[in-house]
């Protein structure tokens, strides 16, 4: 296995067991349909930046998959908020720009407009939710446009050591 394939796996896994721990810690209610996971945020800020947007959306999977599998810990609707926009528009974003703000305005449309669309159908199918369409946006973007908000400054340091590092 090449080391920077090496490098992306470990990171992953590591990204993903922060992400299992630290969503079981830090998460809230907002009211509405979703409940906040600041790390989530921060987690797919950081993968999609550092690994692109492929690793970032493996890592937003398992961390969603982990947390689901340990009961309590998660929803159904981690699939969605955090996969169908966010990780991977994160890392498309900073792939193609190189521009920090614009990966963090993947984070809030990923997650926040085209996850809460793509959590409805899920929703109503599998958890019977009779709520309308946009009862999710309004939650499912509040959570990305806070934890994405605060977590832009970790990522921006993130990168700076990266790139003073040479990894």
């Amino acid at each position: 296995m090449q080391s920077k394939q090496l490098r992306n796996l470990v990171l992953t896994a590591l990204f993903s067991a922060i992400g299992t721990i630290g969503g079981s810690v830090m998460e809230f209610s907002i009211g509405g349909a979703a409940k906040v996971d600041p790390m989530q945020h921060l987690l797919n800020l950081v993968s999609g930046v550092l690994l692109g947007p492929w690793w970032a959306l493996a890592q937003a999977f398992l961390t969603s998959l982990i947390r689901n599998l340990m009961g309590g810990t998660g929803t159904i609707l981690a699939f969605p908020g955090s996969m169908f926009g966010g990780a991977v528009l994160v890392g498309l974003a900073y792939r193609y720009t190189k521009k920090l703000w614009l990966a963090g305005l993947g984070e809030l449309i990923g997650t926040g407009i085209i996850g809460a669309l793509v959590a409805y159908p899920v929703a109503k199918w599998l958890m019977g939710a009779n709520g309308a369409l946009f009862l999710f946006v309004p939650s499912f973007f509040l959570s990305a446009s806070w934890g994405g908000s605060n977590w832009l400054w970790t990522v921006e340091g993130v990168v700076e050591a990266e790139e003073i590092s040479g990894v």
